[in-house]
């Protein structure tokens, strides 16, 4: 009763005095907070001296001194590793815990976090969790039972339910009680390292990350195998370099990784595939992530219109694997474009270099770590191997005592003296003749060790086992020696043997890649229509009953023309007005240099009529251009939009004014120059038009587009970057085929993704005959097939789908050469064989099984150089060049009419 009314502040009703002492007590607390007050300056409180000269102490330096230390104490006491074994304190002590109770065999987890909380101050939440992510980074614990699992998020059984010991490497990378410096627990009760002796950059295989008062660090993990060649690189003097790895595996961009320093940044990708026209699978996924987050984002994505998916299946085990379904006709590769651009299925690491050094935090990167790390380890070595010596040269000093006090027969006379100091002074005496062999000096230690050696020892002694023994400590300590004198020599076989010993298996699990950076307009999904008012001037997606012009996306940009000649571009909103009179809406893509506009206007009321042709590309959002010569009552007379810069041939019709002898005449856009919006054009007729008509379609006057592949980023580009495919008209088709054989006919676009067992990417010729050797995996014989492509934008597979079938060679010559190399039999080792492609087999169907090659077993099929063919030359159109008599300002000459001259 009495807890609750103190809890509650309920006066005890049994002392009458304790109102009045409590009254007392307030009234004086009033008076002390008053002075306080006066005292307060600049946030902080002062010393004040009472009427009876008594001192006293006020809370001074709140904000300063006590945010400091709690500050501190989170910084070097919870958040942040120290960088001599690149432990957090709650982590060291699970290790030292662990080694404590370690016996070979498993421990239950809960009596680890039992064990650990003699060193920790805190509770058993925070060690469990601490261990667990230990375990879960599958190098220093090994683990039994249900430790959860990264990939896919799920948390680890409760403590009481798994079990744990030290790993091998654990044991012979963190513990040498000898060297390890120690100090005491939190309560003054135990012995705990400040630091364990570790010789392995542990604090960079592991990584580290933290959130401490005003600092962070965030060190990213690193390959096993790369640490250990990079550490035997400093040990030897030769440069390296350093780059993360994680057991998500994924794929990495690390052109911005700046030492893991301050400012880098690593872009991290899921690994997706397409598994049919349907069906992408993401068998990996970034660092930082799992696979219920990853899902939730792209769950998130489709809700809001960026992705369209259809379905999404989990079907993570042991590995990720991932199942999104897409509707009929949603390209595969925008898909993946997509959840790149707008999902989890790509983040954007930043590290922060971070760790304790001297009890101060320091930032630096993680060349300078390893650098640390590796002169930690060999320095611990040397310790390791100078307390081995003098263990060693202790042992021989012994044996040797041992065996000259048996031989000598010093125990005879030990009757003789019958106290301790006379009986020393005789022993010292009879080893003075000695005294040189000793690698040190007796003292009374080695003397007391000496009277204690049993008399059955002394009996059994056998001198040659003991010369024997001295023998071989004398080849240790020359080995040690040897070490000694030959540091770095040590230290680097020491890393060797760490490789051999735990390196099998702990290979690099990301990919390292540049990424292409995708652009949101060009990949995400338009489901949202747009529409248009021409008359009134308003465009929006709301504008339900008016015309429709396009799908789009709430990212996208528009590009409207106006009548009187003026342009501009906005943002797809709901409702915005551009300006009356529309002739023309579309969506705008800043980068498109093809998209070419053919315009005619009327200059002001009755001026003369210009006609140019332009592309747009750097505009101002919501700003309106002018495309006529400015002049007020200027009119668009005719308008087209050609994406690949088609030139049409119009007819134009003037109205009969005056003597005009020619009412009627032809103009090809394709004879006009292309200039900037902005230029005013060359005169079309000085005499009103009546009409214009099409009178032909026109086709594309731009050059054929030059096509890249960038093996870096695995992407085609226009930017001149990797290798040159050749030249595109919109026509055109390039040529994929896999080490599966695999083949597909598509058209070049920039956002297509290429598979990893790619072989052949090239233009393609459509009479060009392909040219394949391959191993029939059920007639288990070797084929060779010549066929053309029938099938265009469809993946088909040109060798028999039997499991054991597989493509040898692959060659897009119109006459390879094929050389086949024989096993040697019983010692007879059968010639190689050339083969003439184009005369063992004529081109047949693209199904044809092909002709059997060889009946004898092959060891090597060879590509050999092709035979000499002149390939039909491909016609390519000239690029319109500028007319004779063009003036500066691009005017033409005309004719009497006032008609341009076609030259």
């Amino acid at each position: 009763m009495k807890d609750e009314e103190e809890e509650n502040n309920i006066p005890n009703s049994d002392d009458e005095n304790n109102a009045e002492e409590q009254s007392t007590d307030e009234s004086q607390e009033e008076e002390i907070i008053k002075v306080d007050a006066k005292n307060f300056e600049g946030g902080h409180f002062y010393d004040n001296v009472n009427d009876e000269g008594d001192t006293i102490t006020k809370v001074t330096g709140m904000y300063k001194d006590w945010f400091l230390d709690y500050a501190s104490y989170v910084i070097l006491e919870r958040a942040v590793p120290a960088i001599e074994d690149g432990f957090k304190p709650v982590q060291r002590r699970i290790m030292h815990s662990l080694k404590e109770l370690d016996d070979g065999r498993y421990n239950k987890v809960a009596n680890v976090v039992g064990h650990t909380m003699q060193y920790h101050p805190h509770g058993d939440a925070s060690i469990g969790d601490a261990m667990v992510q230990i375990g879960q980074k599958d190098l220093l614990i090994d683990c039994q039972g249900n430790w959860g699992n990264i990939l896919t998020g799920d948390s680890a059984a409760a403590s009481r339910y798994i079990e744990a010991r030290l790993s091998k490497f654990g044991l012979e990378v963190l513990y040498s009680p000898k060297i390890t410096d120690w100090g005491v627990s939190y309560d003054g009760r135990r012995a705990e390292p400040n630091n364990l002796p570790v010789k392995f950059p542990l604090l960079l295989a592991q990584g580290a990350e933290g959130i401490a008062v005003g600092l962070s660090t965030k060190v990213l993990p690193h390959n096993f195998n790369e640490l250990i060649d990079a550490s035997i690189k400093i040990l030897k003097g030769k440069p390296f370099t350093l780059y993360p790895d994680f057991l998500t595996e994924g794929i990495a961009d690390i052109s911005n990784y700046n030492d893991g320093l301050r400012g880098g940044r690593v872009r991290v990708r899921a690994r997706i595939a397409q598994l049919d026209k349907n069906t992408l699978v993401i068998s990996q996924i970034p660092f930082s992530t799992n696979t219920t987050t990853l899902i939730d984002s792209i769950l998130k994505a489709n809700e809001k219109g960026k992705i369209k998916v259809k379905k999404i299946e989990d079907n993570t085990a042991a590995n990720v694997e991932i199942l999104i379904h897409m509707y009929p006709g949603i390209s595969p590769d925008k898909t993946i474009d997509a959840l790149y651009a707008f999902t989890a299925c790509e983040t954007s690491i930043a590290p922060l270099g971070c760790v304790i050094e001297d009890n101060k935090p320091l930032f630096i990167g993680v060349s300078h770590m390893l650098k640390i790390s590796t002169a930690r380890t060999q320095d611990l070595l040397r310790q390791e191997l100078e307390i081995q010596l003098e263990e060693l040269k202790n042992k021989w000093h012994f044996s040797t005592l041992e065996k000259i006090f048996i031989r000598e027969e010093m125990y005879i006379d030990f009757k003789l003296y019958s106290d301790r100091e006379a009986l020393y002074k005789y022993m010292y005496d009879r080893f003075e003749p000695f005294s040189k062999s000793f690698v040190r000096a007796i003292n009374d230690e080695d003397l007391q060790r000496l009277t204690q050696i049993p008399m059955i020892r002394i009996t059994r002694f056998d001198s040659d086992k003991a010369d024997d023994l001295i023998a071989k400590l004398e080849d240790e300590m020359r080995e040690v020696e040897h070490h000694l004198a030959h540091l770095t020599d040590f230290a680097i076989a020491y890393f060797q043997k760490l490789k051999e010993k735990y390196g099998k298996g702990r290979e690099r699990k990301t990919e390292l890649r540049v990424f292409d950076d995708i652009e949101a307009t060009k990949v995400i999904l338009r489901n949202t229509k747009l529409y248009v008012n021409k008359a009134e001037g308003f465009v929006g997606t709301s504008l339900k009953r008016d015309e429709y012009v396009t799908d789009c996306s709430d990212i996208d940009d528009v590009i409207v023309f106006m009548r009187d000649g003026t342009m501009m571009i906005t943002k797809v909103d709901a409702k915005t007005f551009v300006g009356k009179d529309i002739i023309h809406i579309s969506i705008f893509d800043k980068s498109d240099k093809r998209t070419i506009y053919n315009l005619i206007y009327r200059d002001g009321k009755s001026g003369p009529s210009y006609i140019k042709r332009f592309n747009v590309t750097a505009v101002t959002r919501d700003k309106a251009y002018d495309l006529t010569n400015g002049t007020k009552g200027s009119q668009i007379l005719y308008f087209s939009h050609n994406p690949n810069g088609e030139a049409e041939v119009i007819t134009i019709l003037l109205r009969q004014i005056g003597s005009i002898k020619k009412l009627k005449f032809d103009i090809d856009f394709a004879s006009m120059a292309i200039k900037g919006r902005s230029s005013k054009g060359n005169i079309a007729s000085k005499y009103p038009i009546k009409k214009i008509e099409i009178k032909e379609k026109g086709i594309s006057t731009l050059l054929p587009r030059k096509v890249w592949y960038d093996e870096t980023v695995q992407r085609l580009n226009v930017d001149a970057r990797g290798e040159l495919l050749g030249e595109f008209r919109p026509s055109d088709k390039i040529l994929i085929i896999q080490q599966s054989g695999k083949l597909k006919v598509i058209t070049p676009e920039l956002t297509t993704h290429f598979e990893s067992d790619m072989i052949v990417l090239e233009k393609w010729i459509p009479k060009k005959p392909i040219s394949a050797i391959y191993y029939d995996g059920e007639k288990e014989r070797y084929y060779l097939k010549r066929f053309l492509v029938e099938t265009e934008n469809k993946e088909e597979i040109f060798i028999t789908e039997h499991p054991n079938s597989q493509l040898e060679i692959v060659s897009t010559d119109y006459r390879p050469l094929a050389e086949l190399v024989f096993p040697k039999i019983k010692g007879v080792q059968k010639e190689s064989i050339t083969i003439d492609v184009e005369d063992f087999i004529a081109v047949k169907g693209f199904k044809a099984l092909g002709n059997q090659l060889t009946t004898d077993k092959l060891k090597q099929v060879n590509l050999l150089e092709s035979l000499p063919y002149d390939p039909p030359v491909e016609f390519v159109p000239e690029k319109p060049e500028r007319k004779e008599g063009d003036d500066e300002d691009g005017d033409v000459q005309l004719d009497d009419d006032g008609q341009i001259i076609l030259f």
